[in-house]
């Protein structure tokens, strides 16, 4: 049975406009019309800054780059969803067909302390870099590629590593946490290392530094809502946040320092 043809819509939405991070932002209303259901959302949002352009109007800043779903810099609250209502779809993999002719669509950036506005959908998520930066990575010496594929590592340890090495960094987690928490992205660091070989060295000082940071930055606690898990785009799961606690908690039990 072939399926019948969605026709173009037309869109009432609602944006939020904030020329600057020291000037507060408003909601402001635009119409479109005629906008194909094959559009991507960023490509909704393209001709949306077409027809401010051709008004004489500043366009909507928002952050994009791959628009295949693996950058990460993308992500916008849709209709009060992070990346929208699709699972494990970002932004930019959100196709038009999913919202109906006349719909209204709230289009807001990622509200977090940590991740301070700058211009309309653009915020600032350098915190995660520095959450990375702190111990989100190997210093030891591993040799070379040879090296590394001659150790021998269980395929659980490898799946769950992988599980976890698929963040994006996108900010979904945070933006869906009522606490505003990065647990889930810096669960995912850590739990990327801890269940290899070459990041066992490093793994106490590791999630005490990454925690720290963390913490440092401005990031609310887990309360276990999963609220992080739904909204993420990569499916990073909860368990890995129960390894980052146990990681922790051995660090803290058994760190000299």
């Amino acid at each position: 049975m072939i399926s019948p043809v969605k026709k173009n819509l037309s869109l009432n939405l609602r944006v939020w406009r904030q020329p600057s991070a020291d000037i507060p932002g408003e909601f402001r209303n635009y119409q479109l019309s005629d906008i194909s259901p094959d559009m991507s959302f960023l490509e909704m949002l393209d001709i949306l800054n077409e027809q401010l352009v051709e008004s004489g109007e500043e366009p909507v800043a928002f952050d994009h780059d791959c628009r295949e779903g693996i950058c990460g810099t993308c992500g916008v609250v849709i209709n009060g969803q992070a990346h929208g209502p699709d699972n494990e779809t970002t932004t930019c993999q959100l196709h038009m067909r999913r919202f109906a002719d006349g719909d209204t669509i709230v289009i807001e950036p990622w509200r977090a302390r940590a991740f301070p506005v700058l211009r309309d959908l653009v915020v600032d998520r350098s915190a995660f870099d520095r959450i990375v930066q702190s111990g989100g990575y190997v210093s030891v010496r591993t040799g070379q590629a040879p090296d590394g594929n001659a150790i021998l590592v269980p395929s659980q340890d490898q799946e769950e590593a992988m599980d976890a090495a698929a963040c994006i960094g996108c900010g979904a987690c945070v933006a869906a946490c009522k606490n505003a928490s990065a647990m889930l992205f810096t669960s995912a660091k850590v739990s990327h290392f801890a269940n290899l070989p070459q990041g066992h060295p490093e793994r106490k000082k590791r999630v005490l530094a990454m925690i720290s940071q963390h913490d440092e930055e401005g990031f609310g606690a887990c309360t276990n809502t999963y609220e992080c898990e739904a909204a993420c785009p990569a499916a990073i799961s909860v368990t890995h946040i129960a390894r980052l606690n146990r990681e922790y908690m051995k660090a803290m039990l058994t760190s000299k320092e």
